[in-house]
């Protein structure tokens, strides 16, 4: 199934939970690292590599021997929000700032080779202003103030991210410091600064302009790199203002536009500027929040002469844009809260009228036959030139906290799990069907849908259920809970973490092709998908991270349980296609602390507070 991508970003992990018989204790692992100090967190990168902070700083794990990938400990003990997980890309960044700012630290780990390879101690830096991955180029770029032995000047540098090796480095004028995120292009580096917009010639270190414009936040240039949109952000964040700059340095633009909100989305396009804003006013009250919007989504499209929206009457979203896709003849969108539209370029609304669907679209997605949305309550296939709904009648369910899909390529069908019940829809005709009743055990309903060989399995954390291809139960396992496990908490902080330290420009880096709606494809042709975004860049970790993106899941063929065994509390590995168990490893911890890369065929454990265990679960 193939969905929107949203921060970071996303991290590519399962976490799955079951029964198993033939012991592999825990005592006996296939590979053990002592980690050196108390664990904290653990993170489990998109690249494969373990990550573990502990209190005397960061542990990089990579089985196939027993040593660390890497062991930092130069910053001492780092905080989860002191991490920052790059996109689609093999690099961490740590910062630390103490109660001066001139003790601020950074430095970048290659988390598939372990190599540190940009530090503010090894490389010259009293402190940083910024330091910005940039992909594909697979460039560092760095600003702030050096040390003594340059005279404390403020400066950038641009460092080669495959060798760790400094290619460029130009000291600035006087104060002036760098505002937001510098954007790298082939014929230079424009930086913003708290005075001005300049470019710098990367081959000369000299300036080759600089205008009036100060504090953007960050930068996009077009394809052909001749035209620059810049975005200054308000003091309060309430408002931002979009500028256009040609590459020669001019303001093509004699007023920057200014948008109500904080920019999430755009599109540079032939006719102009497609640009999303989120309004948010809830926390305001009184006569502020009178005087203000309503907090909603704002869809504009700005004309590329000189920044005026083209649209007389704007599309009223009623609620906040959670997918946005360029199409040939307009632009389409969904609303969180419930609604699907079709916007010409000229303003035009390209559906007969706004289609109403339920609360959180979760999928959208191009079919034979139309667009496909499915939501946390219903779904159907809309024909993308009208928006009339293909199927008959509209699929319906009550609100559902794990909806999820597939498509039964054998009979020519989509099937929907949802409401404990898994609905069949024939791709042909639009009839929908109820094809069987999901009675999972532990109050669970299923969470996943997937077509096997042999039929349809059902899965949630504790229950596995394959049908045949009539809806009939050919066998159920279900394995109790032993309690609730930590590890969902450890990781789900982390990962918001990450996310929240993303810096919009860089997620838009990360997911070039976010605005293009894609066709309705498995899960595992969605994962691959990732890889697209880092395909231009080079480099031998950037390659081995693109092998895990095009790769076969390693255990595609199995689901993990947590469950209560004879000897303490464990996994077992269960067939997906016969609900056998293949393997038993005993945690024993009541409450096991574990992470399951479902790409790598590994499984993490907490074996102690200094001490991770891994166990190769494609044996």
């Amino acid at each position: 199934m193939k969905t929107s991508i949203g921060m970071y970003t996303l991290v590519c992990v399962v976490f799955l939970m079951s029964t198993i018989a033939l012991a592999q204790r825990a005592e006996a692992p296939d590979f053990r690292y002592d980690v050196g100090g108390k664990i904290n967190d653990m993170t489990l990168t998109q690249g494969g590599t373990m990550v573990v902070a502990t209190n005397d700083g960061l542990v990089g794990i990579k089985p196939g021997t027993n040593d660390l990938l890497f062991n930092f400990q130069d910053y001492g003990k780092v905080k989860p929000e002191e991490l920052i997980f790059v996109p689609n890309a093999p690099y961490l960044v740590v910062g630390q700032t103490g109660f001066g700012a001139m003790t601020t630290k950074k430095a970048v780990i290659d988390y598939i080779s372990g190599k540190k390879l940009f530090s503010t101690e090894d490389n010259g830096w009293k402190l940083i202003w910024t330091c910005d991955v940039m992909m594909p180029q697979n460039k560092l770029v760095v600003s702030g103030q050096r040390r003594a032995a340059d005279k404390y000047a403020n400066a950038v540098a641009i460092y080669n991210l495959e060798s760790g090796e400094q290619e460029h480095y130009f000291t600035m004028k006087g104060s002036e410091t760098i505002s937001g995120r510098p954007l790298l292009l082939k014929g230079g580096l424009i930086l913003p600064t708290t005075k001005a917009l300049k470019k710098i010639n990367i081959e000369s270190g000299s300036e080759d302009w600089s205008i009036k414009v100060d504090d953007i936040k960050w930068m996009v240039a077009d394809e052909t790199e001749k035209e620059i949109y810049g975005f200054e952000i308000s003091a309060n964040g309430s408002n931002t203002k979009v500028h256009k700059i040609g590459s020669n340095g001019s303001l093509l633009w004699e007023d920057a536009h200014k948008v109500k909100g904080h920019v999430s989305n755009f599109e540079i396009l032939p006719q102009g500027l497609a640009i999303v804003s989120n309004v948010d006013n809830s926390g305001k009250s009184g006569l502020a929040k009178l005087a203000s919007s309503r907090s909603e989504s704002k869809i504009g499209f700005l004309s590329a002469s000189n920044g005026e929206d083209l649209w007389d009457k704007a599309p009223k979203t009623k609620g906040y844009v959670q997918h946005f896709y360029i199409m040939e003849d307009g632009i389409l969108f969904g609303i969180y809260e419930g609604g699907i539209n079709k916007i010409s370029f000229d303003g035009k609304t390209l559906f007969k009228k706004p289609l109403k669907t339920g609360e959180n679209i979760l999928t959208m997605a191009n079919t034979s036959q139309g667009l496909i949305y499915i939501t946390s309550e219903d779904a159907n296939i809309v024909n993308l030139s009208t928006g009339d709904q293909v199927w008959k009648k509209p699929l319906k369910y009550k609100r559902a906290d794990a909806v999820s899909s597939t498509y039964d390529e054998k009979n020519s069908r989509y099937l929907i799990s949802a409401d404990k019940n898994l609905f069949s829809v024939d791709a042909n005709t639009g009839d929908v069907s109820t094809l069987a009743e999901s009675k999972f055990d532990g109050k669970e309903s299923p969470t996943g849908v997937e077509v096997r060989n042999g039929g349809i399995l059902l899965t949630s954390d504790q229950n596995m259920m394959m049908l045949d291809w009539n809806g009939k139960t050919n066998w159920h396992e279900y394995h109790r809970a032993p309690g609730k496990s930590a590890f969902g908490a450890i990781l789900m902080g982390v990962t918001a973490v990450a996310a929240a330290a993303t810096a919009t420009a860089a997620y838009a880096e990360a997911n070039a092709h976010r605005n293009k709606l894609g066709y309705y494809t498995s899960k595992g042709e969605s994962y691959a998908d990732l890889g697209d975004a880092m395909s231009m860049a080079t480099g031998a970790s950037v390659a081995e991270m693109l092998r895990r993106f095009k790769a076969t899941a390693a255990t595609e063929n199995a689901q993990f349980i947590l469950t209560k065994l004879d000897e303490g509390v464990g996994l077992v590995k269960l067939n997906k296609d016969t609900g056998a168990k293949e393997k038993e490893i005993v945690l024993k911890d009541k409450k096991p602390v574990y992470e399951v890369d479902e790409f790598g065929g590994v499984l993490y454990y907490k074996a102690d507070n200094n001490s991770i265990f891994a166990y190769d679960l494609k044996k």
